[in-house]
């Protein structure tokens, strides 16, 4: 999608509208949801002149004076990426060579390096230099960075994740050269997460003003947590069972676009595709092997600090038994003390028209990819 124009002519000549292609690139555009609602809020950090204020989207050349830019580092439990975007005075998006950011990224995340601080943060130098590349000289001390990190840190407890996200605030401060405040190096919490990519879809796709029937569900599978977020009726959203202490409340009442919405919003730590996996192993590991790994393998999977036992059985993988182990992973069989649950004992938020369209993102698209299910995103 990227560098793509508003619209294409479609085979029979109608013309391809922006929902359109929202529609059939869907995919592809979830991947881009988590950056796009961390650079909302570094907009928030960038005073617009009050002549450009009202401004409609540029049509015309680009203004005299120097663009804005604005850094953003996505910090997830699998990888750390950058983002760095540019705006041009009215703060519609320009593009950086011929896409309409830079994006690189790198393997492992963060919470990888649970026990150093320092090498954590220095995980990121070479991205940093990839953004101070890109960015002119005279123009980085004023170009906002963040740093946005999810379900990796949030795993590993207060302590260590914030030694790691002072260590972070530190290389900024010494190494970058961009604007930065300590309170922009921060951990999302698995509803911001959640919230900030249903609006962020709900707003592409054109819903925002209207019913809450009218919006679409955001299913977002990260590698330490899964997020779901839909819009429900009030008069649901008045049956929200209080959450137990230490977690966030079920429902979240927004008002977007002369509408009020109440979004259930819910993130399932510790199931993430690859936290789930320490969860299977963890699940099944009673007897030192696994019992969904195929005969004759040997070896560990370490996920954070921890390594789980993934040699499989002298009989090989099971599948009845392999079922078993997810199932007691999942907590399926928890009781539920609400109308209706998911799994775990969290409520589900009771359905309904909002979800009845559900966009999937992160790892559901990249294991669609890898099967060739999203071939047609071309």
């Amino acid at each position: 999608m990227r560098g793509a124009s508003r619209y294409s002519s479609l085979p029979n000549g109608r013309q391809d509208t922006l929902a359109d292609r929202l529609h059939r690139y869907r995919g592809a555009l979830l991947l881009l949801l988590a950056p796009l609602a961390l650079v909302s809020l570094v907009l928030l950090l960038m005073p617009r002149s009050p002549a450009s204020a009202g401004a409609a989207r540029r049509s015309g050349p680009l203004p005299v004076g120097p663009n804005k830019y604005a850094v953003i580092f996505d910090a997830g439990s699998s990888g750390s990426r950058v983002h760095v975007f540019c705006f041009d005075a009215n703060l519609d998006l320009v593009h950086i060579g011929t896409d309409i950011e830079l994006f690189v990224q790198k393997k492992p995340g963060l919470s990888f390096y649970a026990n150093d601080p320092r090498q954590a943060a220095d995980s990121l130098v070479s991205l940093l230099d990839q953004a101070k590349r890109v960015v002119p000289e005279e123009l980085r001390g004023q170009t906002p960075v963040r740093v946005g990190a999810t379900a990796g840190l949030r795993n590993l407890g207060a302590q260590k994740s914030e030694d790691i996200l002072q260590a972070v605030r530190d290389l900024l401060r010494e190494k970058s050269s961009f604007k930065n405040q300590a309170d922009w190096v921060t951990v999302l919490d698995g509803s911001q997460e959640g919230a900030y990519e249903w609006v962020t879809i709900n707003y592409l796709l054109g819903k925002l003003g209207k019913s809450y029937a009218d919006t679409v569900g955001v299913v977002d599978l990260g590698g330490g947590s899964v997020q779901m977020a839909y819009a429900i009726a009030e008069k649901d959203a008045e049956k929200a069972p209080k959450p137990s202490d230490g977690e966030d409340t079920y429902v979240k009442k927004l008002f977007l676009k002369g509408t009020t919405y109440y979004l259930y919003v819910h993130s399932y730590l510790h199931y993430g595709l690859l936290a789930a996996r320490a969860e299977v192993l963890k699940a099944g590991n009673g007897d030192g092997y696994s019992n969904c790994m195929l005969e004759g393998f040997q070896g560990k999977y370490k996920y954070g600090e921890v390594s789980f036992e993934a040699s499989a059985s002298p009989s090989g993988a099971s599948y009845s038994k392999c079922r078993d182990d997810a199932v007691k992973a999942l907590k399926v069989d928890e009781a539920c003390t609400h109308m209706k649950c998911s799994f775990g004992g969290i409520w589900n938020g009771g359905g309904g028209a909002g979800q009845k369209n559900l966009f999937v993102a992160s790892f559901f698209f990249d294991r669609a990819a890898e099967v060739r299910l999203c071939n047609n995103l071309s």
